[in-house]
Order: structure tokens, then sequence, then C-alpha cells
């Protein structure tokens, strides 16, 4: 049940986000596309209340859908509000006249630096996400039936600390342009 939530969750977000940007450059409405875009987190609510009542009271263990919740709300949060402005930035340039969207440095100390940026934003995501799986810890009171949830939060720190010396690579070595 929770993984079907997870999906759909995902699509919501997806839909909701079109919803808003179709109202403000196609039906040329911005405040009901505004409205709309406001919304988008409601769908990220929705997931979290859904998890905690399960964990809470469904009585059983928690299990790989609580944990992947708990990472899609840390996603959710952390690249959420950045993925509205890259949608609303492509569709403005498609869809209403708006100004071709930057381009995402792929060379150099800009791409170092975005490689960095894009670090900052997993961190982020993984301390909402492991306070969630820890707060599941705490609100289920018992360790035997949670130990996905450390799990886990244990192979995201594995996963975090790998791409920590991915990105930071490109500092001390940065990609060089390709002769043409």
């Amino acid at each position: 049940m929770l993984y079907a939530l997870i999906i759909a969750c995902e699509v919501g977000f997806w839909v909701v986000l079109l919803a808003g940007l179709v109202a403000r450059y196609l039906l040329r409405r911005p405040r009901l596309g505004a409205s709309l875009l406001v919304c988008v987190p409601l769908v990220d609510l929705v997931l979290l209340v859904a998890s905690a009542q399960d964990l809470r009271y469904g009585g059983g263990e928690a299990d790989l859908a609580h944990g992947l919740a708990a990472i899609y709300l840390g996603v959710s949060v952390a690249w959420g509000h950045a993925m509205v402005r890259w949608a609303d930035a492509r569709f403005a340039y498609r869809f209403a006249g708006g100004p071709p969207p930057p381009r995402t440095p792929k060379t150099g100390p800009e791409h170092a630096r975005r490689e960095r940026h894009q670090w900052g934003r997993h961190l982020l995501a993984w301390a909402i996400g492991c306070a969630l799986l820890l707060g599941g810890v705490a609100l289920v009171g018992d360790p035997d039936r949670t130990g996905a949830l450390t799990g886990i939060a244990g192979g995201w720190t594995l996963v975090l600390a790998v791409d920590f010396l991915w990105s930071f690579s490109y500092t001390l070595w940065p990609r060089k342009k390709k002769p043409q």
C-alpha cells in the first residue's frame, strides 16, 4: 500500500507542477498557476502523514517502503524548489517566449562548483531523510521492529560519502574541455 502511495505522490508532484505551469503560461492565469505551484509540497505532506500513520498504528514492522518514503521526502524537500524552477524556466522558454534556460556547465571550475552545490543538496536530503528515519524509530518505540529504518540510514550515509568523494574530486581534478 505504501509503495503505491509513494508512486502516486511522485506522479502527483509532476501533475500538480504541470497543472501550475499550464495555468501560468498556456491559460495566462499567473495567480492560479502560482497557487497550484504552492500546492506542490502538499503532495509530500500526504506521504508524510500516511507513512507516520502506518508506522504508528499499522502495528507491523517498518520496512523498505517506510525507508523509501523518508528518502523521497528528503529528496523532495532538498531538490523540489530547484525542480520547480528548472521546469518553470523550460516551460517559459518553450511556451511563453521566455529567455533560453542557462546551460549546465560541463567542464572547468563552474562544473566543480555545481557538483559541490549538488552534494550540498544531497547532504540536506540526507539530513531530512535520516531525521525522518530516526523519527520513525522513535515513533514506533521498538528497535526490533525498526531495524530496516536504521539500516537504510546507514546505507544512505555510505552513498552520501561516495557522492562526496565523487563531487569534490572535480575540485581537485576539474573536467577539461575536449579538443575539437
